[in-house]
């Protein structure tokens, strides 16, 4: 009688009757099995086991977050742009499910108050964030069905954080475009990035340099490979429009 009485204690926990209670907001129905929005929010460094004694973990729901996602802006970015051609289309989308803005609309979502992951990590810095937004998505369409899980995503996401338009005019993926103009003109793009670390910081930065056909053209620094890397690309193409190739 015990184990079933403090089952029932942990099962009606403030916390959890939170939780339920954010979930319920989020569809705008209450949910049908809430557990599987629990395991939404479990990032694998938590190392929790199931009943079984395996660990368990968010990765299978942000995988399937991830392509409902990518479908449902696909969609709405071919019933916004009904001219635009594809090359335009996947830009656009993968500006929109990019990692760095979906961490950011799951920060001000306030995702972070239920992700479980190991304490030492600082979540903000990472990208478990956004990989449990993409588990949620995934939980809500495996709970509810395609139609709900549309639903949150345009009216949720879209619709409150993202301005297609706005997205589709502006295109800052430096290194990309860099590597699009080699490929139509036939250049080798590379790119030549080492690590420093400054005297009396912890902190290390890196220094990249955008190469065409061997001759470095751009170069930046970053606190990340890819920051350099971009602000090098962004350097190059600025070096291109001077010398006015076209």
């Amino acid at each position: 009688m015990i184990k079933p009485l403090l089952h029932i204690i942990k099962l009606f926990s403030p916390r959890r009757e939170k939780f339920y209670g954010f979930i319920q907001e989020i569809l705008g129905e209450k949910p049908g099995d809430i557990g599987i929005y629990r395991l939404a929010f479990i990032h694998k460094s938590a190392m929790i086991k199931g009943n079984d004694k395996r660990f368990i973990n968010n990765e299978r729901l942000e995988f399937l977050g991830d392509a409902m996602l990518g479908a449902i802006v696909a969609d709405e970015l071919y019933k916004l742009f009904p001219g635009k051609n594809e090359g335009f289309l996947t830009k656009t989308r993968s500006r929109i499910v990019n990692r760095s803005l979906l961490n950011n609309i799951a920060l001000k979502m306030e995702l972070g108050n239920w992700v479980k992951a190991q304490s030492k990590i600082d979540i903000a810095q990472t990208s478990i964030l956004g990989d449990a937004l993409e588990a949620l998505i995934g939980a809500i369409y495996v709970d509810k069905g395609y139609k709900a899980c549309e639903r949150f995503v345009v009216q949720r996401i879209i619709q409150q954080y993202v301005d297609l338009k706005s997205v589709a005019k502006k295109d800052t993926n430096y290194k990309s475009l860099l590597i699009e103009w080699g490929q139509k003109y036939k250049q080798n793009v590379h790119f030549i990035t080492e690590e420093q670390h400054i005297s009396g910081s912890v902190a290390a930065t890196f220094i990249a340099k955008a190469a065409l056909d061997g001759e470095a053209i751009g170069e930046g620094e970053g606190f990340s490979k890819k920051e350099a890397q971009q602000n090098a690309a962004k350097n190059a193409l600025k070096e291109l429009r001077r010398r006015d190739i076209k």
